[in-house]
């Protein structure tokens, strides 16, 4: 079958389903869409009519829709990006724990912002532990991990700190990391 376009959409950290290699990353039961469904109704009528539901369920659907799992050693959004390009990825890259205490000092210094965490964590278990802090703290304080991957992630509460500050923080934090 010959095709005029072909578009590929990546929906990070939005999984549909557990992964085959679940238990090896403790993630038995994963399933982000699967899971928000549950609670509340997404408004996808373009990725529905394109067979996002059909991931579950057999339907009748427009598209070509798939679930992708990583074929390297590793459960890492840059080597999926990899893998998917056509670049396999034999050797895990570098996870973090935690970081530099030099890097989270310069961040601060550029920011204006105080940072709390700064260790891996699922993006719920450091919300659950930590959020309390940066809302009482009016976006004073931000919350920084890592979840299981070699990147460093920020989390603000957009409504208090604003998505333009979030933005501001994260381009500093971009450009001190590469």
């Amino acid at each position: 079958m010959r095709y005029q376009r072909i578009f590929t959409i990546v929906l990070d950290s939005f999984g549909v389903g557990q992964a085959q290699d679940a238990k090896a990353f403790g993630d038995q039961g994963a399933d982000t869409y699967g899971h928000i469904q549950a609670h509340m109704s997404l408004h996808l009528p373009h990725l529905r009519k394109l067979g996002l539901d059909a991931l579950y369920t057999p339907q009748a659907h427009q598209g070509i829709a798939l679930r992708l799992a990583e074929q390297g050693p590793s459960k890492d959004t840059l080597s999926g990006h990899w893998e998917l390009m056509g670049v396999p990825v034999d050797v895990p890259f570098q996870v973090f724990s935690s970081f530099p205490q030099d890097l989270i000092q310069e961040l601060e210094g550029e920011t204006q912002h105080t940072f709390i965490g700064n260790k891996a964590a699922s993006g719920t278990q450091i919300l659950s532990e930590l959020g309390h802090v940066e809302t009482q703290t009016q976006g004073k304080t931000l919350i920084l991990y890592t979840s299981a991957d070699s990147v460093l992630q920020i989390c603000g509460n957009e409504e208090i700190l604003g998505l333009e500050e979030l933005y501001r923080v994260c381009t500093i934090a971009r450009k001190l990391t590469m």
